[in-house]
């Protein structure tokens, strides 16, 4: 069977048509944010915001006071538009909107106080519970996943006296200036073409592609490389499986080459309650953790196995309680670890991204994934959905991509902007970066099946 591709012309006349509604539709956000463009740089309070396709973000309304809205993963705008939220902030949010364990304990400690650059009583509390569940014994916390990364990479060459960190193409890992490279062909070069901004790349820097043994270990091997920076499964770029053995390989390389190992799991912790670090027997060096840790407060953690942390108290040895810490070690920030951002963790620990949570987002992701395959399917589209625990992705080929080099052949700019456009103009929202959705605790059966008949529809269209 040969397979259904859709027109090029129909593609632009759909998204024609999109644009025009959502300009009608989405009037009032409009008006905002030009407003905006006086005063933000570019037009809202951060520049990713203007990334949603459509001209403009959309802003949300508030409820009125005595019109709470439930706890889940819906949310009206400024022009009366309501949405099922399958973007939930590109992770941010995936504890939902306004559980009430999370509302309860920010409230509770913001009366006590926020940020005190002390520990509070649930301190103890959260360290032993990132250790049962990630398996690292010691921890710090950052302000964000960026924020740690850059930590553990300042750590790993503290202790390895080395200088280059090693990326995957098309990874990306926050504002870490190490990771903003990529293979286009055999060069390396920026990712997304952004400034370079005079970073010595070319020295501190090496990247290969996700799931190659051989190149990996030719990177490995120079014995220049401090750390191998990783998602275990690759997020960022189109979602990208490892193959069977990689992670084996990435393991016993990076322990005969003394390279430390670190494992991000900012996206892939909706592999399961410990992420895909527990639910595989990942052994990494180091471990980093962040967006829904705090329930969407600016957070992340990073852990450290024994061997790790030894190295480290080497160079940056523990001072005495009597003797007074002066070095800062080159990272942290006087909103690490705040008060509030504790008390909030431990709630979303304890009584929100719990075994049980976690059981019914898995269904559901499964849902999810089975609804567009099925669609895809009755269209004879070369398209699949892949998943991640939790986190589902449309990807434009048959195959599943095992590197970047593979997402990029099957990208399609037009095809994708006007999928994002189309859900968002019938009330369902994605991540605007690529095709992924996420499923969280307050994610129903109903919000999927809404997801998965406006994409039937979509697909009814490009093949009508």
């Amino acid at each position: 069977m040969t397979p259904t591709v859709p027109q090029r012309a129909r593609v632009s006349a759909l998204m024609a048509a999109e644009q025009a509604r959502y300009a009608v539709t989405h009037a009032r956000s409009g008006a905002l944010y030009a407003q905006g463009k006086s005063h933000w740089l570019y037009g809202a309070p951060s520049h990713w915001m203007r990334r949603w396709i459509g001209g403009w973000p959309i802003y949300l309304q508030e409820p009125p006071a005595d019109q709470p809205r439930d706890y889940g993963v819906r949310f009206g705008d400024v022009d009366g538009n309501e949405y099922v939220d399958f973007c939930l902030g590109d992770t941010g949010g995936m504890c939902g909107h306004g559980h009430p364990a999370v509302v309860a304990a920010m409230a509770r400690q913001a009366r006590l106080g926020t940020s005190l650059m002390l520990p509070s009583g649930d301190a103890e509390w959260v360290g032993e519970e990132l250790t049962r569940r990630f398996g690292l014994p010691y921890w710090t916390l950052t302000t964000s996943a960026s924020d740690a990364n850059r930590a553990c990479i300042r750590l790993a060459r503290m202790v390895t006296e080395r200088p280059r960190v090693l990326v995957f193409s098309g990874a990306y890992h926050g504002s870490v200036e190490e990771a903003h490279v990529e293979l286009r062909g055999t060069e390396v070069q920026m990712r997304n073409n952004i400034h370079h901004n005079f970073f010595p790349h070319d020295a501190l820097s090496r990247v290969v592609e996700f799931n190659d043994i051989p190149a990996l270990e030719a990177a490995l091997r120079q014995g220049d490389v401090a750390c191998v920076l990783a998602e275990p499964a690759m997020t960022n770029y189109g979602m990208i499986a490892p193959q069977p053995g990689y992670h084996d390989a990435l393991r016993r390389l990076t322990r005969e080459t003394g390279t430390l190992l670190i494992i991000d799991e900012t996206h892939t912790i909706s592999s399961g309650p410990g992420g895909y670090t527990a639910l595989h027997g990942l052994q990494p060096d180091m471990f980093v953790i962040g967006k829904a840790i705090a329930g969407g407060i600016p957070a992340a953690a990073f852990g450290l196995s024994q061997a790790s942390a030894e190295r480290v108290w080497q160079v940056l040895p523990p001072v005495p309680p009597t003797v007074r810490q002066s070095a800062h070690a080159g990272f942290g920030g006087t909103l690490a670890g705040n008060a509030l951002t504790v008390a909030v963790m431990r709630a979303v620990l304890s009584e929100v991204l719990t075994p049980d949570a976690f059981e019914r987002m898995l269904a559901l992701a499964d849902r999810l994934q089975r609804g567009v395959n099925d669609s895809i399917a009755r269209a004879g589209l070369p398209w699949h959905a892949t998943r991640v625990g939790a986190r589902v992705e449309t990807l434009f080929a048959v195959d599943e991509p095992q590197n970047a080099s593979e997402v990029r052949q099957h990208r399609d700019a037009e095809l994708e902007a006007l999928l994002h456009l189309y859900l968002m103009n019938r009330g369902v929202l994605i991540t605007p970066f690529h095709n992924m959705m996420l499923c969280c605790p307050g994610t129903t059966a109903e919000d999927v099946d809404r997801h998965n008949a406006v994409f039937d529809e979509l697909v009814a269209e490009l093949t009508s």
